[in-house]
Formats: structure tokens, C-alpha cells, sequence
């Protein structure tokens, strides 16, 4: 991989980018205590198997100068081993990545910093870092201090701080000092969304004001649309789609509004116990179709579809549902539906359906834990955010108002008035 100053338009140029990893696969599994403690320590390679493993294969794509470009797709399909290449953290199996300009790169929370040395001290470490001389960084700092909002902590040592300090602080840096390529992975997952907002919004202003060229990777569909006009679309390792960022994006949710929305287990691998075990979980619009997109104004139906293996218990199902911040939006089982509540179940396969009334959430996307609780203090089955779906911003209850919308809700709620004077007040 090359960095070089280039005249073009072209601030990013990947060609024929592969990563391969070598997976080892141990054979038989040892008989005794004394076998599995020795194990570790012998090097014998016999009973094992290697597999390579393409994180990226033959990915190609270019990214002109000033372009803030969102890097999607599914877990495990590539992004993270992109983002690491271009910053030179790994080398590629094959292929080449030019960079025209200096880059900045912020890949997990405190990347670049130094846990013994102070929040100060690790501010001209991560500029020299990117190349940047003392008075460069200088005109730079308060503005970064002040963005970051540690200043109470600035002279303490950072591995002392919270994952929500150390982030505000390592993006603080990255998108303060002046390096012409700005490249984010998942920067927003952590910290509060008043700083998500804050960081988008200074995303925005560096892209725009500043000419600066952006990479960023999200799940968020809603934060690409929001700060992209580019998307690059990775799909188990290969490019699937490049272009505008909502057509990639539309892509991106047609693509995967199955996968993403719906889960089914086979008999042998339901989730569960002798008792009862999860057949299927998934998310539904109102026509009753399996579907990972809404506007504000739909209702989301869950279902959930149980098996009943030992009659005579009280079976209840349960639906966590949390934002992509990982807050809890609530935890609901059937308390309304009399004739189930307290029900002691036979032997079966049994559905249960919850409707979620609309408008209640804000835009952003939405992750659904299934549960099946016995006698309402035992837990039979959990699948951690098994299925998910995004709601869209249709425009519905901002009366004109154009900006972000505060809250992890958007209720409809009825408003009463009247004129209790008529007139002038004095």
C-alpha cells in the first residue's frame, strides 16, 4: 500500500484489495485433565486443520476528494479489515490502496492513546502520531479540549477513564487536527446521543467546510443517510453496491429485510430446553408481511412462535427491544390478553403476536430479544437481538421543524387549549 500526493480528484483509490486469514481447527478433543493442560504447550500440528479465510476479496472502489462516504454492511463482511488497510494497521493479502493526503483514523475507542499518559499528554502523542508538528496540535488543542468536555480530567492518566470519556476525547483529536482523510469505525456506538449528535454534527462541518474527505462505518442506516452523500456496500467480503448513499443504503435494507427480521430454528437447534424451545421470532408491518422497514407512523408487530414440550406450566413470552445505543426501550410480556395470562400450557406449538402502536419511537434502528419465561421467574430461552428493524423519519410530528429530534421516543400525544384572556396583557 501507497500514499503519495496526487493532483486528481481522487482522495482514496482501492484496487483488487484481499485479506486472507489462517484459521486452525483442533482434531480430536483431549480425554483427560492432564491432556487438556498440556495441550496448549504442545506444537504438534497432527489432528489439525487449516482454513483461510477471505475477510476481503478483490474489492475495488474510488473515493474523490470532499466525498463523506459510509461503509455498510452485515457483521462480518469486511469493514472493520478495510478500515485497518487504509490505515495502515494491516497489510493486504493482495492488491493496493493509494491514499492522497494525510490521513486521521479513529478505529475503536482510544486508538493512538498511550493508558499511562494523561488525556494531555496523549493529545500531542496522537498528533505527532498523524504527523503534526507541536504548533500545529497547539492551535488546535482548546478547541479540542473543549469539544471533548474533560477538561476536569485533562491531567489525569487515560486508562482512568470511562469508554464514553475516552472516545469523546480520541475523536476530539481525530477530527480536530488537520489531516485531509478522516476514517471512522463505529465511532458513534459509544457515548451518549447528545454526543452522537455533536459528532455528527462536526463530521459534517469538517466534510463541508473543511474539504476533508470521510470514511465512516455504521450499522446506523439513519446516521449514512444523515452525514453520507457516498456509499460503499460490503457484502461477505466482496463490494456488493457503490453509488448515492440512499440508493446503497435502500440496497443495503432490501438486501438483507429478511435476514435481518425474521429468525427460524430447526427442531434441533432451537434455542430452549426439555421444556419449551424457540421455533421462530420475527418483525411484521400491518398487512402481516415479514419486514424491516417503517416509517413513523406504522405499527411493528413481533411475533413469536414456542414450542410446549412438559405440560402444566405458565408459559410467557417476552420481547426486550433496545436502540442501537443499547438502551432498553422496554421489556414486554402478555399482561393485556386475559384469557393467556396465568395460563397453564399443554403440549404444542403455539404463536404469539404483540403489536406496537404507532408513533412511539424515534428514527434509528432497533434490536428484539426474544424470551420464554416459565412460571415468570425462569427463563427457558434468550436470544440476544435475534432480529431488527429500522424506523425512518417520514417527516411526521415536526410541524416544520427541521432538526434532530431529541428523545429516544416520538409520541403522539393530545394537546388541549384555550384563550383565558382575550387582549393585550399588561
Amino acid at each position: 500500500m501507497s500514499s503519495s500526493e496526487s493532483s486528481s480528484d481522487v482522495a482514496i483509490r482501492v484496487e483488487g484489495l484481499s485479506k486472507s486469514y489462517s484459521i486452525s481447527h483442533n482434531g480430536a478433543q483431549p480425554d483427560s485433565l492432564r491432556e487438556l493442560l498440556v495441550k496448549p504447550f504442545q506444537r504438534s500440528t497432527e489432528g489439525r486443520s487449516i482454513e483461510t479465510f477471505w475477510a476481503l476479496k478483490n474489492v475495488s472502489f474510488e473515493v474523490e476528494r470532499g466525498d463523506v462516504v459510509g461503509v455498510i454492511g452485515r457483521n462480518g463482511a469486511g469493514k472493520s479489515t478495510l478500515l485497518k488497510i487504509l490505515s495502515r494497521v494491516a497489510e493486504p493479502t493482495a492488491g493496493r490502496a493509494s491514499l492522497h493526503g494525510r490521513v486521521g483514523s479513529l478505529l475503536e475507542v482510544g486508538t493512538g492513546f498511550h493508558p499511562e499518559l494523561t488525556g494531555r499528554e496523549n493529545v500531542y502523542l496522537n498528533g505527532a502520531i498523524l504527523g503534526m508538528g507541536r504548533k500545529e496540535i497547539d492551535s488546535q488543542f482548546d478547541s479540542i479540549v473543549d469539544f471533548s468536555g474533560v477538561e476536569k480530567f485533562l491531567d489525569t492518566p487515560v486508562k482512568r477513564y470511562s469508554s464514553g470519556m475516552y472516545v469523546r476525547l480520541a475523536f476530539a483529536v481525530a477530527a480536530h487536527l488537520e489531516s485531509e482523510i478522516l476514517i471512522l469505525d463505529e465511532v458513534l456506538a459509544v457515548g451518549d446521543s447528545t454526543f452522537q449528535k455533536k459528532c455528527l454534527g462536526k463530521i459534517q462541518d469538517v466534510a463541508s467546510n473543511g474539504g476533508r474527505t470521510v470514511l465512516f462505518v455504521s450499522h446506523s442506516m439513519n446516521s449514512v443517510l444523515q452525514l453520507c452523500n457516498k456509499a460503499v456496500y460490503l457484502q461477505n467480503g466482496t463490494v456488493r453496491a457503490t453509488g448515492p448513499a440512499a440508493e446503497v443504503a435502500g440496497l443495503y435494507i432490501n438486501d438483507g429485510m429478511t435476514n435481518m427480521s425474521e429468525r427460524i430454528w430447526s427442531a434441533e437447534d432451537a434455542p430452549g430446553n426439555e421444556m419449551a424451545r424457540l421455533l421462530a421470532v420475527r418483525v411484521m408491518n400491518a398487512k402481516g408481511e415479514v419486514s424491516g422497514d417503517f416509517t413513523m407512523t406504522e405499527p411493528v408487530i413481533l411475533e413469536m412462535e414456542f414450542a410446549v414440550y412438559e405440560a402444566g406450566h405458565t408459559i410467557a413470552p417476552v420481547f426486550h427491544v433496545f436502540n442501537e445505543q443499547g438502551i432498553c426501550m422496554f421489556s414486554k410480556g402478555n399482561t393485556e390478553n386475559k384469557a393467556w395470562l396465568d395460563r397453564h400450557y399443554e403440549k404444542g406449538v403455539y404463536r404469539a403476536r404483540c403489536v406496537i402502536p404507532a408513533p412511539l419511537f424515534n428514527d434509528g434502528g432497533y434490536n428484539v430479544t426474544p424470551i420464554i419465561v416459565r412460571d415468570y421467574n425462569h427463563i427457558l430461552a434468550n436470544v440476544t437481538e435475534a432480529i431488527h428493524f429500522e424506523l425512518h423519519d417520514d417527516g411526521s410530528g415536526r410541524a416544520g421543524y427541521t432538526g434532530p429530534m431529541m428523545g429516544v421516543l416520538r409520541p403522539a400525544f393530545d394537546w388541549d387549549f384555550e384563550e383565558i384572556s382575550a387582549g393585550i396583557v399588561k
